[in-house]
């Protein structure tokens, strides 16, 4: 299999070239293949109309190196399992995440860990870390079991899929990252989640008054000042088993305490994907489900054989923190709807340096990032791409296909912290599910999804739980 040592070559190693703060210019990147789009606007409104045909149509166009021009920058494309290792691998520190999300994010989520680079995010992941540890798992494990079956006792029948599990994984969120229900806050709380990551992609960058953007920035004002109360409170009460309270309490290498506001920052950014980005996935797999029912089948009977079924009362037993290990069939159904349907469909960065890939010299400055969708459907990693098929990940072809042709928690030192917890609360969510109803689907029924900037189905997904 190729490396990306075969395909690029990185410039000096001596200190990253100094670059202006300004965007590089269309001359600058005049050699490589590309389009700028109509003039002003460019290819905003095409790639925000369908990023996923517009990524791929660019692809089989110009190739796995391509320019694009949109939201008022020019943007650098490298496409597929190899470029995906060299920029998350980062042997030479050479991408900044930080500067990357940046323009994207630093109104909305300043300082969360996806947006810090090298040495500063080393060691406030390290100082995080603490809260995904065996022992704190074990406790969210217990409170995330009782949560759900609490909640899906109540469902059944006809019944939109998406706005039940997003408040599901508010709440969620709430008891094992704050270690207190929400109450009458949590509308409000949820609402600015959602303009928060709405404002993300929003096309006007200025918080004026109306745009998505000026609304993004007062969810993120409401939630700074609940999250500074918050942490005030847990350092004043010492330690706690909630996630929140550990971190408020971690300390760097050093022994210092994380400062207050950097704290805030991190659980902003950590709320918004313990439950937006997990009821993506989530409810990526229940529709994979819902249209495979012989999948929904193996995965039913493999709870069964674990859990030992519903006991005498007919109430579905949990799976305990030790078994979730053993739910083999789940695991590969959920990574299969992961790379069908990525709840982070493409990373940014922003070189600091020039270095070639491809044949091709990428300046010093240029936003560069890769795409993790269109490496989930291409045909060089994939057989039959769109065809849902969890024996993509067997141990034998695991190790048989690229190592970075599957990356939906991302990789390198930026790897998701978080991602052992959403397998956690995915495969409970499954166990409690699957043992009450079979989950349907009308004939012929095909939710249309919004794509980017996380992904949902825009009808919020009309199924059925037949009780069993």
């Amino acid at each position: 299999m190729a490396t990306a040592a075969a395909d690029m070559a990185l410039g000096s190693e001596s200190p990253p070239e100094h670059f202006s703060e300004g965007k590089v210019s269309a001359r600058d990147l005049a050699h490589i293949p590309g389009e700028a789009g109509p003039p002003l606007i460019g290819n905003t409104f095409r790639l925000l109309a369908d990023p996923h045909a517009f990524a791929r149509r660019m692809f089989e166009t110009y190739g796995k190196v391509y320019k694009n021009r949109a939201f008022g920058s020019w943007h650098v494309a490298l496409i597929g399992a190899e470029a995906n290792e060299l920029i998350l691998m980062d042997r030479h520190r050479n991408f900044s995440s930080e500067q990357g999300w940046g323009p994207t994010l630093h109104k909305l989520f300043p300082r969360g860990l996806m947006l810090m680079d090298f040495d500063h995010h080393r060691i406030d992941r390290r100082a995080l870390s603490i809260a995904f540890k065996p022992e704190p798992m074990r406790h969210y494990a217990g409170s995330l079991d009782a949560g759900i079956a609490r909640e899906v006792w109540g469902w059944g029948g006809e019944m939109l899929f998406y706005p039940a599990i997003k408040q599901l994984t508010l709440d969620l969120a709430a008891e094992s990252f704050l270690g207190i229900p929400f109450g009458p806050e949590s509308a409000k709380i949820n609402q600015a989640f959602v303009d928060m990551v709405q404002a993300s992609v929003a096309p006007v960058r200025k918080p004026l008054p109306f745009t998505a953007m000026k609304r993004g920035v007062d969810g993120r004002a409401y939630l700074v000042d609940l999250f500074t109360r918050e942490t005030h409170k847990r350092r004043a009460e010492g330690g706690g088993q909630d996630m929140f309270s550990q971190f408020a309490n971690a300390t760097r290498e050093d022994g210092t305490l994380i400062p207050v506001d950097q704290v805030v920052d991190h659980m902003n950014f950590l709320m918004m994907a313990a439950h937006d980005t997990i009821t993506s996935s989530a409810t990526a797999l229940v529709w994979k489900l819902a249209q495979h029912p012989e999948w929904q089948e193996k995965l039913r009977q493999e709870i069964v054989a674990i859990t030992g079924g519903p006991d005498a009362a007919g109430e579905a037993r949990g799976v305990s923190y030790d078994d979730l290990g053993k739910l083999d069939l789940t695991d590969m159904a959920f990574k299969e709807s992961l790379r069908m349907i990525p709840p982070v469909p493409s990373l940014p960065r922003r070189a600091l340096r020039s270095f070639e890939f491809r044949g091709y010299r990428i300046p010093a400055g240029a936003e560069v990032g890769f795409n993790v969708h269109l490496t989930h459907h291409m045909d060089e990693y994939w057989d039959a791409p769109f065809t849902f098929d969890p024996m993509r990940f067997t141990p034998e072809q695991v190790k048989n296909r690229h190592k970075y042709a599957w990356l939906p928690f991302g990789g390198g030192a930026h790897m998701c912290l978080g991602l052992h917890f959403a397998y956690m609360q995915v495969k409970i969510l499954m166990a409690q599910l699957l043992q009450r109803y079979r989950i349907e689907i009308a004939d012929g029924y095909a939710p249309e999804w919004q794509p980017w900037p996380i992904p949902k189905p825009k009808d919020g997904l009309k199924i059925t739980l037949r009780p069993l």
